[in-house]
């Protein structure tokens, strides 16, 4: 996930009052505070071991360690650090898919927790939390079996950075693991808010990933005759301001888009015209009609100031994940479990989305849910000025990981969305 955050006072709107408490449902938020310790403790063994995206091994080890004796069908897979976990349900009913992922970041960590990594690698996007979470509901679930209806599906993923490891596990049979496919699929994401919060929207979470290069090819020359030459310099630095033409001259800003130029290469000798010139920019949107009309557009534009600068261009726009789009049932159902599970105070319904990305999203392309996010800041800290998620100096309070474990029990008793 990227650096953006939407931090907002916790504000829960109409959310207020929605639904009486349901006296079936089992008491999770207790139940989940007796499991914060252990959680801590987990949280904070896998804090110190951060790996990267697929190459989780000792991740995956000491997560297997953690739900060995649960009562648990787990599967794993040669050559791959994914782990998923089956709990059936004593009752019948539907499956439920609840997702952490797993990977670490390639950042040094500056902070002064006496649980810090060491190894260049840092959990500075709370995966450490997302997995011990996991971890709690599972346990949370498997003390209640036998009332369950239906079967648990924990999806524990890699490669979430990299936007890839979502798409992996679904190519190889994610969502048959439990026989039935699943009928709602959950997602939290810890967030540099207000502790124990709860935020989510319906539609779009969080936008698109997106990316434009273009690499211009000119004619090398000597730098003191231009004119000899076909300089690609200028047709990338044209390039640059003309897609933030495009930003705000073809789209709305009630359906934003977010590009940012990131990358600009050329050579290394000053006095030297080179042939060629790189651009590369991120792009950021929340509706699917966005991303393909950028997707488009941004090609055609650079083709236009290729032909310009009397240069060719080799230009490509990717998708590395689509937009993060909840059901709006699903989020309503977050809305109200959050405030009888923790009061409506915690209870945020977000105004916007967030302009980072998630890699969830594909799981969601294919089954209907909800993606939310949960404050973990230490208390006192100002959401404002906090280091923001990627940062070396994040930090998170594993004091949220009982609730969150909560959470996501009840999420997944509630089964189905209602029609």
């Amino acid at each position: 996930m990227s650096n953006a955050t939407n931090a907002s006072t916790p504000s829960h709107g109409k959310a207020a009052g929605r639904t009486a408490p349901d006296p079936t449902t089992p008491d999770f938020r207790a139940m989940g505070a007796e499991l914060e310790a252990g959680l801590s403790g987990l949280r904070r063994e896998l804090h110190q071991i951060p790996e990267l995206e697929f190459d989780l091994t000792r991740t995956q080890a000491r997560l297997l360690q953690a739900l060995d004796g649960l009562p648990l069908e787990i599967h794993t897979r040669e050559g791959s650090s994914s782990i998923i976990a089956v709990l059936r349900g004593g009752r019948p009913g539907p499956t439920v898919l609840l997702r952490g992922d797993m990977d670490a970041l390639p950042v040094a960590e500056q902070t002064d927790e006496p649980f810090r990594s060491t190894n260049g690698r840092m959990h500075a996007c709370g995966h450490d939390l997302h997995m011990s979470g996991m971890v709690g509901a599972a346990e949370l679930l498997s003390r209640v079996r036998d009332d369950l209806a239906g079967s648990v599906l924990f999806m524990f993923q890699p490669a979430e950075e990299i936007a890839g490891g979502a798409a992996e596990m679904l190519s190889h049979g994610l969502l048959d693991a439990a026989g039935d496919q699943p009928v709602v699929a959950w997602g939290i994401h810890e967030m540099p808010y207000p502790l124990g919060t709860v935020h989510v929207r319906a539609g779009a979470q969080m936008a698109s990933n997106c990316q434009l290069t273009a690499t211009f090819t000119g004619l090398g020359g000597h730098g003191s005759a231009p004119h000899t030459a076909i300089d690609p310099v200028p047709a990338v630095l044209d390039l640059g301001q003309q897609l933030q033409n495009l930003v705000t001259r073809e789209f709305s800003v009630f359906d934003p888009v977010v590009c940012t130029t990131t990358q600009l290469r050329a050579g290394e000798a000053i006095n030297v015209i080179h042939d060629t010139a790189y651009l590369g920019a991120t792009v950021r949107a929340v509706s699917p009609e966005a991303t393909e009309h950028f997707a488009r557009r941004g090609v055609e534009v650079a083709r236009s100031v290729a032909a310009t600068h009397r240069c060719t261009v080799d230009a490509e726009f990717k998708v590395n994940c689509p937009t993060t789009m909840n059901d709006p049932v699903a989020a309503q159902v977050v809305l109200d479990t959050a405030t009888r599970l923790f009061g409506a105070e915690r209870v945020v319904e977000m105004k916007h989305p967030v302009m980072a990305s998630e890699d969830f999203s594909y799981v969601l392309e294919k089954v209907r849910g909800a993606f939310l996010f949960m404050g973990a800041l230490y208390p006192g800290v100002d959401p404002a000025t906090a280091p923001q998620l990627h940062s070396p100096l994040a930090r998170y309070d594993d004091a949220v990981l009982g609730d969150q474990a909560a959470l996501l029990a009840a999420l997944a008793w509630s089964g189905a969305l209602p029609e």
